[in-house]
């Protein structure tokens, strides 16, 4: 199933076609359009805007719906960039046929994020990337470049 927002798609990629392309390709067509977005990113308004082998970049506007009951964005949207940015790290670095899915994740909050702070980034990078197990990290930043959210990720590589 997927569905359409701003000249974007969003839905699921069928395993037979994921298995089809590497990592870093799948990773590629999300970015072009080629593959639909996950449907999270259209529920929580993110995109996926660059990746190379080993990294992934994701941006978002922190809106009023993200807001906890304090008055700030829910800690989640940075949970979920993170995952999503790390976790594609990884993936990028994949040869066809393999998958890789979150073991664990870790983050700390360093900085508020508002709707006033505008546009944030999610940069993954991978750290190590074993035939089992990879491991990235990751940062959220804000349009000056300060840190807002930093975190860690455990990936298991599989066979899809």
């Amino acid at each position: 199933m997927t569905s359409r927002r701003s000249g974007r798609t969003y839905g699921t990629v069928s395993a037979e076609r994921q298995k089809e392309m590497s990592g870093l390709e799948f990773v590629q067509g999300l970015i072009d359009g080629t593959l639909p977005l996950n449907t999270i990113a259209e529920t929580l308004g993110y995109d996926i805007v660059e990746a190379e082998d080993g990294r992934v970049v994701i941006t978002a506007e922190p809106r009023s719906t993200h807001l906890n009951p304090a008055g700030t964005v829910h800690g989640g949207l940075a949970a979920t960039l993170l995952d999503s940015c790390m976790g594609l790290a990884v993936r990028s670095t994949l040869p066809k046929g393999m998958g890789s899915t979150t073991l664990e994740i870790k983050i700390s909050f360093v900085r508020p994020i508002t709707p006033e702070t505008g546009l944030i980034r999610a940069e993954g990078v991978v750290i190590s990337r074993g035939r089992r197990v990879g491991t990235a990290e990751g940062r959220i930043t804000d349009g000056r470049g300060r840190l807002l959210v930093h975190g860690t990720t455990t990936c298991l590589n599989f066979d899809a």
